[in-house]
């Protein structure tokens, strides 16, 4: 009986423990998530790849190319424009979020290609410390000389103004 007992108490420790780990879990993957959409810059350390990796299926389903001004990142959405900057020279760059990593437990928060870690110039040192900030994209449209200020479309909380000059006019 005591054994009978016994095992049915080590089945409900189990159990508990199984449910309050998962459940940590979760909240704490929650609670990344949630941070990462206010998060507008970071600083850490950058990696690059290149031919190694030529040719292989990134996440978002093309084919990685070397050449190509691309980066992989766990902290910003597939297609997000980022300004990379190196913080030892002052060299920056713009890529485009293409795939996922690079490994968290290497405490790099950015793999650049091979033409983006050019740019920056630290290819030949393989990691370097970078300073990186989304872009927001944002459309602009023709206007002609000589126009006048137009009202303002307002379109889900944007606020569009259009100027223009006049190169005959007076100071």
């Amino acid at each position: 009986m005591q054994t009978k007992l016994r095992s049915i108490g080590l089945v409900v420790v189990a159990s508990l423990l199984w449910t309050s780990s998962t459940s940590a879990a979760t909240q704490r993957a929650s609670a990344l998530t949630q941070g990462k959409k206010h998060k507008v810059s970071l600083v850490g350390t950058a990696s690059w790849y290149g031919k190694r990796h030529q040719g292989r299926k990134m996440a978002n389903g093309q084919r990685f190319d070397r050449r190509n001004l691309t980066a992989a990142s766990w902290d910003f959405p597939l297609g997000t424009m980022l300004r990379v900057v190196n913080v030892k020279n002052g060299n920056s760059v713009v890529v485009t979020i293409t795939d996922r990593g690079p490994n968290h437990r290497l405490h790099r928060i950015l793999d650049l290609s091979e033409a983006a870690a050019t740019n920056l110039d630290y290819v030949h040192t393989g990691l370097t410390r970078v300073f990186l900030y989304p872009l927001v994209p944002f459309e602009t449209e023709h206007t002609e000389f000589g126009g006048s200020l137009v009202e303002p479309r307002h379109e889900i909380g944007t606020v569009e103004y259009r100027a223009s000059a006049d190169l005959n006019a007076e100071m």
